[in-house]
């Protein structure tokens, strides 16, 4: 299809890069822009940031079960807790639980896990 004299469709990014109509920045690589999900990558302008890309190895490994504290609540609701740095992501908790968690994903920047059941530290 042209996209002369045609109507316009709004346009959704919810992949790594673009962004605009959110009023911070628009598309393109840099701060800002970007979807809503967990992962997602700036691109040449990290920002304050920069410096904590290249980490290493994940502290944590799929399968694991540790005792952590909720520091904060994303925005989807997940609670948030944090071993040397490296985010887990974990539904169905709220800022200041203890809870032993099962890791159940790991990727280059944030880990996703569940708590066990019944164990409320």
């Amino acid at each position: 299809m042209s996209s002369e004299g045609g109507e316009e469709r709004p346009r959704r990014s919810y992949g790594r890069r673009g962004g605009g109509g959110r009023g911070y920045g628009g598309g393109g690589y840099g701060r800002g822009g970007g979807g809503g999900s967990y992962g997602r990558r700036g691109g040449y302008d990290q920002g304050g940031r920069g410096a904590e890309r290249d980490r290493g190895p994940a502290p944590v490994e799929e399968g694991q079960e540790i005792e952590v504290t909720v520091e904060s609540v994303g925005r989807r609701g997940d609670g948030i807790a944090r071993i040397n740095n490296f985010v887990i992501f974990i539904p169905e908790t709220n800022a200041g639980d203890k809870v032993k968690v099962r890791i159940t994903g790991v990727r280059s920047s944030f880990a996703t896990g569940e708590v066990v059941k019944g164990e409320q530290v």
